[in-house]
C-alpha cells in the first residue's frame, strides 16, 4: 500500500472520521475519501452508500470494476444519567455494536453495582466531556431531567455534531428546555436537531422499552446520516 493512502487512512482513524479506500481493480490506482473532504463526483454515489452501510464491496463504475473498503470509527453513545432507562440501554448497546458511557454526578446512582461492566463516570459533564470529547459518530442521550446535568451536555453535543442528541421529557418541559440552550448561544437549527421526547413513537411506557425506542431512534439516525462529504 502507498504511504500516503496509508497516512490518510491513518489520520482518519485518529480523527474518528468515516473513510473509504476504492481500488481500481483494473488499473490497482486507489483514492481515499474522506469525510469532510470533497470527492469524485463519479464515486459519490457509491462511497455515500457504502459509508451509511458500513460495508465494503465492489462496485461498477463507468465500466470499471472498484472495490470499496470502508473504514468506519465505533459508533458509541454518551448517555447522561445512571436511570432505569441506561440500565436497560447497557443491555441494548452492546447487541447492536455500540460502546456506550453513562454519566451521572449523583453517586447514589452512578455505582458499579447497579451497572457492572459498563463505562460508568460519576462526575459532572463539564467535567468529563472536555476530557473525552463527542464527536460526529457519537450519539448523546439525556436522560436525567435534571437540567443541571443535562443542559450542558446537550448543548456540547449539538456544538460537537453528534450524529444524535436526544433528550427526556414532555414537549412543555422541551420548551423550556429550547428557551434555556437559547440562551447558551445555540442557534435555532442546532437546537431543531434535539429529538425530544426521545425515541422513536412506539407506545413506550417502561423503562425498558423507552430503552428499546431511544436504541431504535440512534440506530435510524446513524443510518440516516448526512454525510460530512455530500454537497452542500
Amino acid at each position: 500500500m502507498d504511504l500516503s493512502v496509508l497516512a490518510a487512512l491513518n489520520a482518519a482513524r485518529r480523527a474518528r472520521q468515516g473513510s473509504l479506500l476504492a481500488t481500481n481493480l483494473l488499473t490497482g490506482r486507489s483514492v481515499v475519501l474522506t469525510e469532510g473532504e470533497a470527492w469524485p463526483d463519479t464515486l459519490r454515489e457509491a462511497a455515500e452508500k457504502a459509508l451509511r452501510a458500513g460495508k465494503s464491496g465492489t462496485v461498477e463504475i463507468e465500466g470499471e470494476t472498484v472495490f470499496l473498503n470502508v473504514h468506519l470509527p465505533p459508533p458509541r453513545i454518551v448517555a447522561i444519567g445512571a436511570v432505569h432507562i441506561t440500565q436497560a440501554l447497557a443491555k441494548l448497546a452492546p447487541i447492536v455494536g455500540y460502546d456506550l458511557t453513562i454519566i451521572d454526578p449523583r453517586t447514589a446512582f452512578a455505582t458499579p453495582e447497579r451497572f457492572e461492566g459498563v463505562d460508568l463516570i460519576a462526575d459532572w459533564p463539564e467535567d468529563v466531556l472536555p476530557q473525552r470529547p463527542l464527536d460526529a459518530y457519537t450519539a448523546l442521550a439525556a436522560v436525567t431531567h435534571d437540567p443541571k446535568i443535562d443542559d450542558f451536555a446537550l448543548a456540547e453535543g449539538l456544538r460537537r455534531g453528534c450524529f444524535y442528541v436526544g433528550a427526556l421529557g414532555s414537549r412543555k418541559t422541551h420548551g423550556k428546555r429550547l428557551e434555556r440552550l437559547a440562551a447558551m448561544g445555540l442557534t435555532e437549527t442546532e437546537l431543531a436537531r434535539i429529538r425530544a421526547p426521545i425515541g422513536l413513537d412506539i407506545g413506550a411506557s417502561s423503562p425498558e422499552e423507552i430503552a428499546l425506542a431511544i436504541m431504535a431512534e440512534i440506530v435510524q439516525a446513524f443510518r440516516r446520516r448526512t454525510l460530512s462529504g455530500e454537497a452542500a
